[in-house]
């Protein structure tokens, strides 16, 4: 694989940790990836050289907007989203329930919206608690625990002229399936609904292009993504404009601003741009959009190669369940597993003590996925998640420990 990865991991400082005598591996990127030397450097940056609210007429609050404006630019070039508005806020989920509340108020009893079975909750909960207050109808595409993809064929008889909002996650966090969002979006079009997209799983591992697919808001967090706690919205500038937001009477009414409730994280904020930078390197071309496109790609090829490893050796341990769509599937790499004779749990902390392997159990929020597989009960999944960071030295440790336990 001609990738720079030594490279990649000089940018980690994290990554020079060690835990019982061992270096530690962080196969624990879904819950949050490690942060970056620039994105650790902006942050420390605009804290040390002083800080301050905005609109003020002084230097420190200039700064503050500039660099926001910066961010809001970075963003966009980055989901490919000229006719769109970008809102900060303190993370995806936040952000999910401010914008359904909102929306809902245009909603009537008798409505429809569309979800799916395949979302973490903060893409299930936050519309359908806003359409059960509205008396909305809440339908969803299934999941098909054969194939663990979404079952498509079930979307016609689901959507109607009723139908307001489809909301789907674009990458499944807990099973890694990648959804394609293209063909949804144009049935929502075909009978005017909204398209909206949980992107906090996609955006470390792919390129996620809102225009192409036509997607009219998008959600996500800076922290999944080499970078600071900071929510993302990510919506078409004109339904911001006119969205129906709840806040505080003094606050701008013009946009992106209204969408956003008080002072945001301002240190965090331009660490985004050099996490969307560190993609841009890893690619090249004329533009900082094809940098960014051909990044992903690199970034992508890469990370690919190492899960592939990873599932194919795991298939050949006596004992290990693997939870995953067929090869022919595109997936991130994200695998859900458990281990016969050992509780998920017990599991995870030997990998911690014994091989200073970091890896977690549970439901990952996507709950539903873990009923529906009938695992939830009984601890739900164990998940091992790579980052481009992660390497196959790394791979090898994890299947040895794997190994180790099970024949212990």
């Amino acid at each position: 694989m001609n990738f720079p990865i030594e490279k990649v991991r000089s940018r980690f400082p994290a990554l020079k940790r060690e835990y019982k005598g061992k270096p530690v591996v962080y196969f624990d990127g879904p819950g949050g990836t490690q942060f970056l030397d620039t994105a650790i450097e902006a942050v420390c940056g605009y804290m040390t050289c002083g800080s301050a609210n905005l609109h003020g007429v002084f230097p420190t609050s200039t700064e503050t907007e500039e660099l926001i404006d910066k961010a809001r630019d970075d963003i966009k070039t980055l989901f490919n989203a000229p006719n769109h508005e970008v809102a900060f806020g303190a993370n995806a989920t936040t952000m999910m329930f401010h914008v359904a509340r909102a929306l809902a108020k245009g909603w009537n009893a008798g409505d429809e919206i569309i979800l799916t079975e395949l979302e973490h909750h903060s893409n299930i909960d936050s519309w359908r608690t806003a359409a059960e207050d509205k008396g909305v109808v809440v339908k969803y595409i299934p999941l098909d625990i054969k194939t663990l993809t979404l079952d498509m064929d079930a979307l016609p008889g689901l959507i109607s002229e009723k139908t307001k909002l489809i909301a789907v996650g674009a990458a499944s966090n807990c099973i890694g399936t990648i959804t394609d969002i293209k063909p949804i979006a144009a049935q929502a079009k075909k009978v005017g609904a909204l398209v909206a997209v949980d992107a906090v799983h996609a955006i470390p591992h792919m390129y996620v292009d809102m225009e192409d697919l036509g997607i009219d808001m998008l959600f996500s967090s800076a922290y999944k993504f080499f970078a600071a706690h900071v929510g993302m919205t990510v919506m078409r500038k004109d339904l911001l404009e006119n969205l129906d937001v709840y806040k505080v009477a003094p606050a701008p009414e013009y946009a992106p601003d209204r969408l956003e409730t008080g002072t945001q994280n301002h240190e965090g904020i331009p660490s985004i741009s050099a996490a969307i930078k560190f993609v841009a390197e890893l690619g090249s071309g004329t533009t900082f959009k094809e940098q960014i496109i051909s990044g992903y790609k690199a970034l992508e090829e890469y990370e690919n190669g190492v899960a592939d490893y990873i599932r194919k050796e795991m298939r050949k341990i006596k004992g290990i369940t693997i939870y995953e769509a067929e090869d022919t599937v595109p997936k991130t790499p994200t695998i859900a597993f458990r281990a016969e004779g050992i509780s998920n749990r017990d599991f995870c902390k030997r990998m911690c003590e014994e091989h200073s392997v970091f890896i977690a159990t549970g439901d990952f929020y996507a709950m539903t996925v873990a009923l529906k597989l009938g695992v939830r009960e009984s601890g739900s999944f164990i998940r091992a998640g790579l980052a481009p960071y992660n390497t196959m030295e790394e791979a090898d440790r994890f299947l040895n420990g794997i190994k180790d336990i099970m024949c212990t």
